[in-house]
């Protein structure tokens, strides 16, 4: 685009943007001339503009003007009646400008042309997110309509400082991303961290905010998250007050956050709505959820392989029997187990609407029944599994984490009883430990070394008690993590 010249004679004008996008038939060219003899061309795409604003803000003037000449600056200024017009003469910014709803004025004996905001194509309305959604508090949530996002932030956080730096990313797509933070609240360190990965990405294409996630987020084979996601304003105000960056993408509801913890995992947007007692009972149910979801199958293993004599007589006795006439051992048979229930859940969010719940409950009642009536499957690792799956639900955050882990547990339990659980856990959290976000450790709150504000960790402090630099972070006792 950057070889593109344009010319004064407007019929050849004309003809090149006929010839660029040649083809197209949405590609739309309407000539007004006006009384006096002002003589322009009229470029925009057919459904990504408002018609109504190129009718009576774009033709309408030029008809009804005075002059029979006029250059770029004065078709701007008196001719055309909307408030966002400019003078292009970059290439790459114009046909940017174009492809994306702007709609393109030339005239003639001037080569440069006028870029108009006309942007219509039809738009989302903000909803409340299907995943995150609270008993109380604020129901809007991001589209796939960029400046509107823009609006919900700015519209909760109307402070001066709040900084918004636009970037384009993707050399077919041509993506318009916005890096936000607030300045003065956020390290000046962490904003150039990230806009130098970003600049730095060389990729053809970017749909959506997984784009992005996968390229610059820290520790891309982990399965645990250093990079928040979230679809809710609020989250996202909240979070750039506690000075960290948030990274919009046009066309995805998605925004990203940086740096991210894994004390976040287990914070839900409730936790600021209710009452903090509530809100600190619900993260340690989180928490102890989590732990219960990748340990239970795998010590239930151990202790029926390795470990009898750990186990209560009665309840011994009991899975015995349940075990007697099984054909698979007790680890295949969990292992199977665990797998039909990722089965379910996948078959349950891939089936549309109210169908797929059914589904899956349904189908987990049917087919945990007749296995144990077949006697393919013992009752109490069905129990087993089943405990399980729901409180792996309970932190949707750590989803993937979660299914890799109980795997690798259960794993381990096979293998060597309770000392593998303990050897593989030991691993999970040395891995942890050695992990960070944008230079911030991944267990902040937990590492003793690294001191930070603790109204608003594991648990939530009442609000009388918070100060405003709650995720403040002495860089200092972290020598070495620089970004």
């Amino acid at each position: 685009m950057d070889s593109i010249t344009f010319s004064t004679d407007l019929e050849s004008n004309i003809r090149l943007m006929q010839t660029i996008f040649q083809g197209d038939n949405t590609f739309v060219t309407r000539r007004a001339i006006s009384h006096a003899g002002l003589s322009c061309a009229v470029f925009f795409f057919d459904g990504m503009v408002n018609n109504i604003a190129i009718n009576q803000s774009v033709i309408r003037p030029i008809v009804c003007s005075d002059l029979s000449h006029a250059s770029a600056e004065t078709l701007c200024q008196t001719v055309l009646q909307i408030n966002d017009s400019r003078v292009e003469t970059d290439m790459a910014k114009l046909f940017a400008s174009f492809l994306y709803g702007d709609t393109v004025v030339f005239t003639e004996g001037e080569a440069r042309p006028v870029v108009v905001n006309t942007k219509g194509f039809s738009v989302r309305s903000a909803s409340e997110p299907e995943n995150e959604r609270v008993l109380s508090g604020p129901r809007e949530g991001f589209t796939e309509c960029f400046m509107p996002n823009l609006a919900l932030i700015r519209r909760r956080l109307n402070d001066k400082r709040l900084k918004f730096t636009f970037l384009r990313i993707g050399s077919r797509t041509n993506t318009v991303i916005c890096l936000c933070y607030l300045a003065g609240v956020c390290e000046q360190k962490l904003v150039t961290h990230l806009k130098r990965k970003l600049e730095a990405l060389d990729i053809d294409s970017v749909l959506d905010a997984n784009y992005l996630a996968e390229r610059i987020r820290d520790h891309r084979l982990s399965p645990f998250p250093t990079l928040g996601t979230t679809e809710r304003p609020d989250v996202v105000a909240a979070r750039l007050v506690e000075g960290r960056c948030a990274i919009v993408v046009d066309g995805s509801p998605v925004v990203l956050t940086a740096p991210f913890l894994f004390q976040e995992c287990f914070q839900s947007n409730d936790d600021y709505y209710i009452n903090f007692l509530q809100a600190n009972l619900s993260r340690l149910l989180r928490v102890a959820g989590f732990i219960f979801t990748i340990t239970f199958p795998a010590v239930y293993v151990a202790l029926m392989l390795y470990h009898r004599e750990l186990v209560p007589a009665r309840l011994l006795f009991a899975v015995s029997a349940a075990q007697r006439g099984v054909p698979l051992p007790i680890g295949w048979e969990t292992f199977l187990l665990l797998l039909v229930l990722e089965a379910l859940k996948e078959a349950g969010a891939r089936t549309p609407g109210a169908m797929g719940q059914t589904m899956s409950i349904v189908g987990g009642l049917v087919l945990g029944q007749a296995a144990v009536s077949a006697r393919f499957a013992a009752a109490p690792t069905v129990i087993v599994v089943a405990i399980a799956g729901v409180t792996g639900l309970m932190v949707p955050k750590l989803q993937t984490a979660t299914l890799w882990l109980r795997f690798a547990l259960l794993a381990g339990a096979a293998a060597y009883g309770l000392y593998g659980v303990s050897l593989a856990l030991a691993l999970v959290l040395t891995w942890l430990c050695r992990m960070h976000s944008c230079s911030v450790p991944y267990l902040l709150n937990l590492i003793p070394r690294v001191q930070a504000e603790q109204e608003d960790a594991w648990l939530r402090a009442p609000w009388f008690f918070m100060r405003h630099d709650r995720f403040a972070v002495k860089r200092n006792s972290s020598k070495g993590d620089k970004p």
